[in-house]
């Protein structure tokens, strides 16, 4: 469902393992066409009512804007579809919320598209982690960090379309955080905000259950390392550039010496990974994720709801994330930039 560049990466890897693509759909037919051409798919679509009705499709990839994610994978739910989520999940919990409780109803799968939660070089750091290689978890830093268009018009920095580099890019390490540590007990940030009102640099510090504290960092108008560092009582693990696609990793002693070095050999970006995950978990009947569960994803949209909060950004589209503090209750929450 819908035909930009995340819709296009997301094919070509399916094709790469030899995954089929049913059918595709544009609210243009010609944009449609174009895409089935380009990517081998049988059946094009001029509209995602079309594609929700077609009778060949089971579970339909949801790769439209920020604000319509909700919308349009609530007409696959409604039409029996499963539904693949681009990330972020929702713009707010709430409407992750109405999501999560629809494909309950209906008896299908919800499931958000955090590609890199699938990928293996996550899955071995999970182990090690789970399994105490490094000892007691003391923090976790990461950042997202890239040179976006600054056009105000581009939908990095238009709120209409849930713009800014939190939802963007910052959504990566704050599930990275909860995945490692859990939900957060605390949450502090603050923010630069560009032209638009929308975000460019994003700083958060989130103190998890036991204590631990994960840091992140997102911009759209720097690159800055674009790595991930765990450290524990007993060791670190350090994750090359750039940790959220397939990377490399070196779990370290606390004097140095190398434990442990992990290379990434993954076919394309990866992103099938997820997509086989959803296969399984709907061919298993679970209808729900074991390394992303649809709880989780609901949690992650709270924190970033109240990220949002402190730094002042609301879009269009929404009321303020109900149960989150106004940033004009409260002078502290007041947008750094």
């Amino acid at each position: 469902m819908a035909t930009g560049g995340i819709a296009r990466s997301f094919a070509d890897d399916l094709h790469a393992v030899e995954m089929e693509v049913a059918a595709v759909a544009s609210r243009s037919r010609a944009s449609a066409d174009i895409f089935a051409r380009h990517h081998g798919v049988p059946r094009a679509h001029g509209s995602y009512q079309e594609l929700v009705e077609d009778p060949g499709v089971d579970i339909v990839y949801v790769a439209t804007p920020h604000p319509f994610h909700v919308e349009h994978a609530r007409l696959a739910l409604e039409h029996g579809k499963h539904a693949l989520v681009e990330k972020p999940f929702a713009l707010n919990r709430a409407e992750a919320e109405q999501l999560r409780d629809l494909a309950r109803e209906r008896g299908l799968l919800v499931m958000e598209a955090m590609w890199t939660r699938h990928l293996p070089h996550m899955a071995r750091i999970r182990e090690l982690v789970n399994g105490g290689a490094i000892g007691e978890i003391r923090a976790l830093f990461a950042d997202h960090t890239q040179r976006l268009p600054t056009e105000p018009s581009h939908r990095i920095n238009d709120l209409a379309l849930g713009g800014g580099a939190l939802l963007d890019l910052g959504v990566y390490p704050i599930s990275f955080a909860w995945d490692l540590l859990g939900a957060p007990t605390s949450v502090t940030a603050q923010a630069r905000l560009g032209e638009t009102g929308a975000d460019t640099e994003v700083a958060t510090i989130l103190r998890h259950s036991g204590g631990a504290l994960s840091t992140s960092l997102s911009s759209s108008r720097g690159v800055g390392p674009n790595t991930a560092h765990v450290v524990g009582s007993e060791g670190r693990i350090d994750v090359d550039r750039v940790w959220y696609t397939a990377a490399n990793f070196t779990v370290s002693a606390p004097d140095g010496t190398v434990v442990e070095r992990y290379e990434s050999d993954v076919v394309g970006r990866g992103m099938h990974l997820q997509a086989r995950a959803a296969e399984r978990y709907v061919q298993q009947a679970t209808l729900d994720g074991d390394v992303l569960t649809v709880d989780d994803s609901v949690g992650i949209m709270g924190t970033l709801d109240e990220i949002r909060a402190q730094i002042g950004l609301r879009y269009p589209s929404e009321s303020w994330p109900s149960g989150s503090p106004h940033p004009d209750e409260d002078h502290r929450s007041q947008p750094a930039g």
